[in-house]
């Protein structure tokens, strides 16, 4: 099914497009949320003479989330105290909700679909980069630093070299 673009979609095209879709996208998706219409004859002739508005409507939106990742890139590192266990594993983890709190306790705001998390939540203590997606074209990365909380019971431990024997009386 061809249909004409009204905004930009991620791997589909930029306004005004005319692009071929699986009907069932375009009928149950695309239209229905106005990111689309069907290319009629009518339909382009209509577009055309909207065309200029929803550049500038496209325009402003890229503009406010550029606006925002400078706002984000401001915030620097997030440090999150959770409860950990011995080895370092987390008793429960980190997600996107508690990276998006972070950022709004900072004071920028986000939603916490923004933050991306392709490997899934954060289970263990360390320094992760978290991809924070703002818009289609605007994406940046932000340090999140994961550490015991005080009640956690978390040693550190003096690793031993591979392949070296520790007798029990030098401990």
């Amino acid at each position: 099914m061809q249909v004409i673009l009204m905004e930009r979609i991620e791997n589909l095209g930029a306004i005004g497009d005319i692009v071929s879709v699986k009907s069932g996208y375009a009928r149950n998706f695309l239209v229905p949320q106005k990111k689309a219409k069907t290319a009629t004859k009518t339909n382009i002739a209509e577009f055309e003479t909207i065309r200029a508005e929803l550049e500038k409507a496209a325009a402003e939106t890229t503009k406010a989330a550029e606006d925002r990742l400078v706002a984000i890139n401001g915030v620097g590192e997030l440090n999150i105290e959770v409860r950990a266990g011995q080895e370092g594993k987390l008793f429960g983890s980190v997600s996107n909700h508690e990276i998006s709190e972070a950022i709004i306790a900072k004071g920028v705001h986000i939603e916490r679909r923004e933050v991306r998390m392709p490997e899934g939540p954060i289970r263990a203590i360390g320094e992760y980069d978290v991809l924070i997606h703002l818009h289609t074209d605007v994406e940046t990365t932000v340090k999140v630093i994961v550490t015991p909380d005080a009640d956690s019971d978390m040693e550190v431990v003096e690793k031993q070299p591979i392949g070296t024997f520790v007798d029990e009386d030098d401990r």
